[in-house]
């Protein structure tokens, strides 16, 4: 993912996955340049579960990849 995708994902995670701005940068942080690592920071840091990670892979592939 490249970081003209960014404000399609923040939008994504926020308005679909109703995900707080903050839990967002702070995952875009955490993931720093390699922004493909973002669903699974997002997963380890316990802001998505199981099944909501499926949904942002899914999300991924369908607008992203």
């Amino acid at each position: 993912m490249s970081k003209h995708h960014i404000p399609q994902v923040v939008n994504f995670l926020c308005h679909n996955l109703h995900l707080s701005d903050d839990s967002v940068q702070l995952a875009l942080k955490k993931s720093q340049s390699d922004y493909s690592s973002l669903p699974i920071i997002l997963w380890q840091y316990g802001l998505v579960s199981l099944p909501e990670l499926d949904r942002v892979y899914d999300w991924f592939e369908a607008y992203i990849y």
